[in-house]
């Protein structure tokens, strides 16, 4: 399986250096954000890439991971939660504008749309890429979400630079406009089991968050059996791929040909130089 990575150093981030690592060679681009402290290397440690090598090895996507930098300013007991918020907005800026220029010089494709995932906080920066950049991703696969990192991290005081991060919170403030029709074309796939350190309840506020906007979305809810660890999230990630996967296809085949931007393959990443009705969000059975 090929694999390649770049690294370098953004001033977005204070200077610190972070790593772009990529597997595959063709295919949709998926973009895996890391949980907390992990980094873009996380996935293939804990056999997440092994799992997703059926879609690998068919072509059908290119697996990138970047450092979850914001995440560990989370962690870190030293930093100040505002300072770990205003982090968190660098990390989105740091993604839109080095990252996926970085893809898309990769994939060959100035236009491409990208899909994000995650697990845990990499969930809840897959929901806020989609919320917040609707423009530059299609679809946002988000696994045991922690999603109101105000709450988590916090005490619920909230500043400005938490609001604007934050979907459960700018959600509901949002107006009609260019940007929420965009998001209203694109797709949020939440699921999380009922096992050991799972929070369901974060996944159903989300999904009543974009419901009432009117944006696409489903929760899948898993059994007592499934925790909020990587035996669940290796069983989950692979099923939902291949299903957002056969959705964008099916997306695309009815779409002006002029609008779709075809993934190419290449050798390595580059370095980057009135209120709608509510649409109701599905409710499956818990897996068996």
């Amino acid at each position: 399986m090929s694999k390649e990575h770049s690294t370098w150093r953004s001033e977005r981030l204070d200077n610190a250096e972070v790593r772009l690592t990529r597997w595959g060679m063709v295919g949709t681009p998926v973009l895996i954000f890391p949980t907390a402290a992990g980094d873009s290397e996380e996935c293939e440690r804990m056999k997440m890439v092994d799992a997703l090598s059926p879609l690998l090895a068919a072509g059908r996507i290119k697996i990138y991971s970047v450092d979850s930098v914001a995440g560990a300013s989370w962690l870190d007991k030293d930093t100040p939660k505002h300072q770990a918020a205003r982090m968190q907005n660098r990390y989105d800026a740091f993604v839109v504008n080095e990252v996926v220029p970085a893809i898309r010089v990769d994939c060959r494709a100035t236009d491409l749309d990208i899909m994000v995932a995650g697990a845990s906080i990499g969930a809840f920066n897959a929901l806020a890429s989609v919320c917040r950049h609707p423009d530059l991703y299609f679809a946002a696969l988000c696994l045991s979400g922690t999603y109101d990192l105000q709450k988590k991290f916090m005490d619920n005081e909230g500043t400005h630079e938490s609001f604007v991060m934050s979907p459960l919170h700018f959600l509901p403030q949002m107006q009609d406009g260019e940007h929420l029709r965009r998001l209203r074309e694109r797709f949020v796939l939440l699921a999380h089991g009922k096992g050991r350190w799972e929070s369901p309840e974060e996944s159903w506020r989300v999904a009543d968050a974009l419901g009432a906007k009117g944006v696409p979305n489903r929760v899948d809810e898993w059994g007592t059996e499934w925790d909020h660890d990587w035996p669940t999230w290796r069983r989950m990630m692979p099923q939902y791929l291949g299903e957002l996967l056969d959705r964008r296809a099916a997306e695309l085949a009815v779409a002006p040909l002029a609008q779709v931007a075809v993934p190419a393959a290449s050798p390595a990443p580059a370095e980057p130089a009135a209120k709608p009705a509510r649409k109701p969000t599905a409710r499956k059975k818990p897996a068996k």
